[in-house]
């Protein structure tokens, strides 16, 4: 690591830079002695030519005075961590988080006692990786003095430090550096850095589940995520990230279906192809990552019988449709697919994938009505008889003609007479 920073204006003109919020924030606090910068993956992310996201300021001020010339600038002020240094700044709705310098003066795996001060240099080697370790001041001068530069134009993504000193700060960021990689790294991933990982992983164990969740969903959905999976599968990090077996093979073939069908990325279908063989995996899944009760539930449908689609024909593929719905019906033949350990180019998968494209359920034609008619009276059995029908009417291949819908409700009114009568 170097003292003397890059001193070149690589992103002199930025537009996300010289205007709006940013530059308005920026303006605000590089006065009167102090100074700011923006800092972080915005800054890699310019390098990179990928879109800046949320906005992340350093600063030399301390909170308490980034607060007084925020409200003297009629600036929304919100003290979202401020006992650490950080408020957020809110301007035309969009929050701009504002952080003193700052260094650790001793850690408690995620927490940790800081001090505020003014060297750029320490508040850099505490970051996390050296790509998010750069700063770049309002003229669009980049500050690099953990090797940032050279490492986020190779794609590599490195520990700063000493790796172990890191992970041993945050076990959290093990995830994090599988998960950096897949979205920003190239090739193999750091061998220091890996190798650190496996002699910590011990430390993920103790990780709350709405962090592990977090990182988790974003990795899933990242550029490299079939090789990080893959990875962190190599290395016995991924069972206990998901309470359980985890299965880096379907994540890597429902990735190719995706693909291959042309579909943005969905975080479910890919978590339940990384994690979900059978329902009783979701509930394992959407316990161990807190899932919100709509994730929870669409695993759940994903991981039910899912095999049963290896010998479905599209008659059956059309009756499951009708019971599931276009969207459930559709990421369980995707998983059932993922699973299948075929060629990803599969005419007949597809044709059951696309079925909800080419063919719409009708509704079920008969209703309590038609069997008041017939004599029964209100009362469970009317349930009972609406269900015998519906049955028999998918059996039948959704007939929608009068004399295939009498017979069907005259033959389900039958049966439950002779049932009544028995």
């Amino acid at each position: 690591m170097s003292a003397e920073p890059i001193l070149e204006p690589v992103l002199a003109g930025a537009p996300w830079l010289t205007a709006g919020g940013t530059a308005r924030v920026l303006q605000l606090l590089n006065a009167d002695g102090e100074e700011a910068r923006v800092v972080g993956g915005t800054v890699r992310n310019a390098l990179l030519g990928l879109p800046p996201g949320d906005t992340d300021i350093a600063t030399t001020a301390r909170p308490d005075e980034v607060v007084r010339r925020a409200k003297a600038a009629g600036i929304k002020c919100v003290p979202t961590g401020i006992d650490h240094g950080t408020v957020t700044l809110v301007i035309d709705s969009v929050p701009y988080e504002v952080t003193t310098l700052r260094e650790d003066t001793e850690t408690f795996g995620r927490k940790a006692r800081v001090a505020f001060g003014r060297d750029w240099v320490k508040d850099a080697e505490r970051r996390d990786f050296t790509m998010n370790g750069l700063s770049v001041d309002a003229n669009g001068v980049v500050y690099d003095y953990v090797g940032g530069i050279a490492d986020a134009r190779a794609r590599r993504v490195r520990f700063i430090g000493d790796a172990d000193q890191r992970i041993a700060e945050d076990y959290l960021r093990i995830l994090r550096f599988f998960r950096i990689h897949a979205a920003f790294g190239a090739g193999e991933p750091d061998r220091d850095g890996y190798l650190a990982c496996i002699r910590g992983r011990a430390g993920l164990a103790a990780l709350s589940a709405e962090r592990v969740r977090m990182e988790m969903l974003k990795l899933l959905v990242a550029g490299g995520a079939s090789a990080a999976t893959l990875a962190m599968a190599d290395a016995g990090l991924l069972q206990t990230l998901t309470g359980g077996v985890a299965y880096a093979g379907p994540l890597t073939a429902m990735i190719a279906i995706e693909q291959e069908l042309r579909l943005p990325p969905s975080v479910t279908r890919r978590l339940a192809a990384l994690t979900v063989a059978v329902t009783e995996d979701a509930k394992r899944v959407a316990m161990r990552l807190r899932l919100s009760n709509a994730e929870a539930k669409a695993l759940d449908s994903m991981g039910h019988r899912w095999w049963r689609f290896a010998t479905k024909n599209e008659a059956n593929a059309r009756r499951l449709l009708y019971r599931l719905g276009p969207e459930r019906y559709h990421d369980r033949v995707l998983l059932g697919w993922a699973r299948a350990g075929g060629d990803v180019t599969s005419s007949r998968w597809r044709e059951l994938a696309e079925l909800p494209q080419r063919w719409t359920a009708p509704k079920f034609p008969l209703r309590a009505a038609d069997f008041i008619a017939r004599g029964m009276a209100e009362g469970p059995a009317l349930g009972h008889v609406l269900t015998l029908a519906e049955d028999a009417w998918l059996a039948a291949d959704f007939p929608l003609d009068e004399a295939a819908l009498a017979s069907i409700a005259d033959q389900a009114a039958a049966r439950i007479s002779r049932d009544e009568r028995t």
